[in-house]
């Protein structure tokens, strides 16, 4: 109705005015700290939530069952255009990489195992004024320089040993869920670089929020292979 022909003239109005015929812009939400969103009051007195600006959203761990609030730390993949990914858009089915810290928390409490830690050899610690206070402590006792270094680990050690300690239910408790616990070697490789790869499935310009799941086999498996792919023509444009 709001439109003119395609000839230029004005249409006659035979009818009242409807919403869905304002032509609004689209919300292009982007990924930001400044969270905005803006209420828009849609036909029949209802209400949409337009997201503007996002950095949060609820994310499910869908074989675990477990959903936590984490933060939105880049676009990287985006099916129906690429910009999407350039711009930093978030729209509904973009693949997104979320903070892994709330998920590796919980799978801590939960099983009592922490994932995505990387082991580091007592050669390879720095020798921090404390740890130089606990050789010095242990220099008299004629031990090498390795079994010096053995000590004051094991001595450093101490304190976090005594608060892990747990009662025999929770022990019992821990053992019994690791039965049943199986981890996807991608997901616990992700969990080593601190990002998880996930799908965007509501709808932020229309929900005002920026919820999804956690990608996990066969569909976590393509999503990889395509951003390899990605990264292996971006490789080749720049060479």
């Amino acid at each position: 109705m709001h439109k003119r022909r395609a000839t230029g003239g004005k249409k006659k109005a035979w009818r009242k005015k409807r919403k869905y015929e304002l032509g609004r812009q689209p919300a292009n939400t982007k990924l930001s700290s400044n969270k905005t969103v803006r209420r828009i009051r849609v036909r029949g007195g209802n209400v949409k939530w337009r997201a503007l600006r996002l950095d949060t959203g609820n994310f499910s761990w869908g074989s675990e069952a477990v959903t936590r609030k984490t933060r939105l730390l880049d676009v990287v993949y985006n099916a129906s255009n690429n910009e999407l990914v350039r711009t930093q858009t978030l729209v509904k089915s973009a693949i997104v990489q979320v903070d892994a810290a709330p998920f590796k928390q919980w799978y801590l409490q939960h099983y009592g195992v922490e994932i995505g830690r990387k082991k580091k050899s007592s050669a390879a610690k720095k020798d921090t004024p404390e740890r130089l206070r606990l050789l010095f402590q242990i220099w008299g006792g004629g031990q090498t320089v390795l079994q010096r270094r053995t000590l004051a680990d094991d001595a450093e050690g101490e304190g976090t040993t005594e608060e892990a300690k747990k009662s025999n239910h929770v022990t019992r408790k821990l053992e019994k869920r690791q039965e049943g616990r199986i981890l996807d070697p991608h997901i616990e490789e992700q969990f080593g670089g601190g990002r998880l790869l996930a799908c965007i499935s509501s709808r932020p310009g229309q929900c005002g929020r920026c919820d999804g799941y956690i990608l996990e086999g066969k569909e976590l498996e393509f999503y990889m292979k395509k951003l390899q792919r990605k990264k292996g023509k971006g490789a080749g444009a720049a060479a």
